[in-house]
């Protein structure tokens, strides 16, 4: 009984080392001839647009930036102006202030703090307005971009366009890939003919 139960032992020993040789032997080899042999991707055309390039260089975008810079410099102009208007009832109101009685300058000093929050919230509302139209020229400027970029795909089937930044996420680019000039000669074109019928 005691050698039947060791010849067993030794026959199930047996059994889970080949299992286990078989198990973890047969993968391995796989994987080693197609690390050996890498196997090229078929597929459609991956290409490129250099975004910095197409953001400095397409009009669109040139446009909008001037109009947005334009609107922000007379918002700072607006505020500046309005800031030195407070200032100067301020400076006004404490040259008056010994001449004044209580109730008067309680009334003029509610009526610059009130004109003060005003001026606050003009701010407010203008820099939200302001940051949401450069929202919507942002959302405009995706849309041209993508919608002219699945027109040229009809005719060139890419399978990808991808945008490629210097210090971005793609390391290293094939200027072979690079169509930048061609999408941006496009885009250019899109728009200045938009802007010939406006």
């Amino acid at each position: 009984m005691k050698n039947a139960s060791l010849i067993l032992n030794v026959v199930l020993t047996i059994a889970v080392a080949v299992l286990y040789y078989l198990h973890f032997k047969g993968p391995q080899a796989e994987t080693d001839s197609a690390v050996k042999s890498p196997v090229e991707a078929k597929g459609r055309a991956i290409v490129y647009v250099n975004v910095d390039s197409l953001l400095t260089k397409y009009d669109y975008f040139k446009d909008t930036q001037k109009v947005l810079e334009s609107k922000r410099f007379q918002l700072e102009n607006d505020l500046a102006a309005k800031g030195r208007n407070l200032q100067n009832k301020v400076a006004f109101f404490q040259q008056r202030a010994a001449t004044m009685t209580q109730e008067q300058g309680r009334a003029t000093e509610a009526s610059l703090q009130k004109e003060q929050q005003d001026i606050l919230a003009f701010r407010e509302r203008a820099a939200q307005g302001l940051a949401s139209e450069e929202q919507d020229k942002n959302k405009q400027l995706y849309d041209q971009i993508y919608d002219y970029l699945k027109k040229e795909n009809a005719t060139n089937k890419y399978e990808f366009v991808l945008g490629y930044t210097k210090g971005g996420g793609i390391l290293f680019a094939d200027p072979s890939g690079d169509r930048t000039s061609k999408i941006l000669a496009g885009l250019n074109k899109e728009y200045q003919a938009k802007q010939t019928k406006k």
